[in-house]
C-alpha cells in the first residue's frame, strides 16, 4: 500500500509503498483510509518537537486524524461490521490504568499516539484496536469529518470547559481562528449563550471567523481596544487561544477580564506572566489534551445533528508533501484533508 513516511527528522517526507498491516489480535479492525487530516502538529512531528517526549524510530508514517471504513474486524469485535464508515480516536489506549478507568484515556500511561510515535493514518490503510472507533451514520464521508479525530475534539473539550462557566451576556475570545479555531467558534455558538470574538493575524482566518459565526472578528493589533469597546472595558470572560505561540499568551492576558479563565489549547510558545498580574487579576490558566470518548461522543452528535461543519481541502496521497507545505505557508483556509480511498 502507499503510505507517507517521516525517515529524518527536518527532511520533507516521502509517499512509500509498504507492506499493509493486517489484524494482529481478536479485538484489532482494520480500516481502508478514507480520511486523514493534515495537523500542524504534524509539521512539528517532521520537525522533531516530540523526538525527546515520544521517541520513535524513523521511518514511520504520519497520520492522527483518521476517518474510514471497516475492512475486517477481529473476532471479539461485536459493535461493527465491514463496509462500517468510522473515525478513530487519536490515542490508543490500554483501557485498564488509572486515566482510562476514570474514563480520561488521555492520561492512559500506556498510550502510543499514531502518527507521532507509531504508524499513523496517511496510508491507504491502518489497524487500531476496536476501543478507538466510532460509528458514523452511513451518510457520513469519512473524508468530511477526518480532522474530527483531533482538531474537532480538542476543540470541543476547551469549549465544554468554557461553556461550564459561561453565561448570557458574557463574552469569550477566540485567538487564531484555521483549523480548530474555526470549529471552536461553531461548538461555542452551540454550546454557550455568549458574545464570541475571534481574533487572527490573517485577512483569511478572520474572514472564516465571521462565515462561522463570531459576532466581533479583529487583528491582533487591535485586539485590545476591540475587545475593551465590545465589552464596555470589561474584557473578556473567557479566552481561548488555539494558537499557543507568536505572541498569543501575551494578548490572551491583556484581554482577559479580572477573574476570567484562560484556556491554552495550540502550544509552540511560552507564557511569561508576572506573578502580581496575575495574582491581581486572579486568573485562571488551564491547558487542553485533546478530549476523551465521552467529549467524542458529544462532538459527532453536533456533527450529526449538523451544528458544526468543517472547512476542509482535499489532497490526494501522493500530494501530501504539497499539502503540508500549503499548510506550513498558511495556505489552507480550515483544514487540509488526504483522501487516500476516495469511495
Amino acid at each position: 500500500m502507499k503510505a507517507v513516511r517521516v525517515h529524518g527528522y527536518k527532511q520533507e517526507p516521502s509517499v512509500d509503498e509498504v507492506e499493509q498491516p493486517d489484524l494482529q489480535g481478536d479485538d484489532d479492525v482494520l480500516i481502508r483510509v478514507g480520511g486523514a487530516g493534515v495537523c500542524r502538529t504534524d509539521l512539528h512531528v517532521i520537525d522533531g518537537w516530540f523526538a525527546d517526549v515520544m521517541p520513535v524510530e524513523p521511518p514511520f508514517i504520519l497520520g492522527h486524524e483518521t476517518a474510514g471504513w471497516v475492512e475486517a474486524t477481529g473476532r471479539n469485535v461485536r459493535n461493527m461490521a465491514v463496509g462500517d464508515p468510522v473515525i478513530v480516536h487519536p490515542l490508543r489506549t490500554c483501557g485498564t490504568c488509572w486515566g482510562c478507568r476514570r474514563g480520561e484515556d488521555m492520561y492512559c500511561t500506556a498510550s502510543s499516539f499514531p502518527g507521532v510515535n507509531a504508524d499513523g493514518g496517511y496510508a491507504e490503510y491502518l489497524r487500531v484496536p476496536a476501543r478507538s472507533l466510532i460509528v458514523l451514520p452511513a451518510e457520513v464521508h469519512p473524508a468530511a469529518v477526518a480532522p474530527h479525530a483531533d482538531a474537532g475534539l480538542t476543540a470541543y473539550r476547551a469549549v465544554r470547559k468554557a461553556a461550564a462557566i459561561l453565561q448570557p451576556g458574557q463574552t469569550v475570545a477566540v485567538l487564531g481562528v484555521g483549523g480548530l479555531g474555526h470549529i471552536g467558534i461553531q461548538l461555542l455558538a452551540a454550546m454557550t449563550p455568549a458574545r464570541i470574538a475571534a481574533v487572527d493575524a490573517s485577512l483569511t482566518g478572520r474572514e472564516l471567523a465571521a462565515e462561522t459565526g463570531a459576532d466581533d472578528v479583529f487583528g491582533p493589533e487591535d485586539a485590545v481596544e476591540g475587545i475593551l469597546r465590545a465589552t464596555g472595558g470589561v474584557r473578556a470572560d473567557v479566552v481561548l487561544d488555539f494558537v499557543g505561540e507568536n505572541g498569543t499568551p501575551g494578548v490572551a492576558i491583556n484581554i482577559v477580564r479580572q477573574g476570567g479563565t484562560y484556556l491554552v489549547v495550540g502550544y509552540g510558545g511560552e507564557l511569561d506572566i508576572p506573578t502580581m498580574a496575575l495574582v491581581l487579576k486572579e486568573v485562571t490558566i488551564a491547558g487542553n489534551l485533546v478530549g476523551n470518548h465521552g467529549d467524542f461522543e458529544g462532538l459527532m452528535a453536533l456533527v450529526s445533528a449538523g451544528r458544526v461543519e468543517l472547512r476542509t481541502t482535499t489532497y490526494s496521497l501522493d500530494d501530501a508533501p504539497r499539502a503540508l507545505d500549503d499548510l506550513d505557508n498558511g495556505r489552507v483556509k480550515g483544514r487540509a484533508v488526504l483522501t487516500p480511498n476516495m469511495s
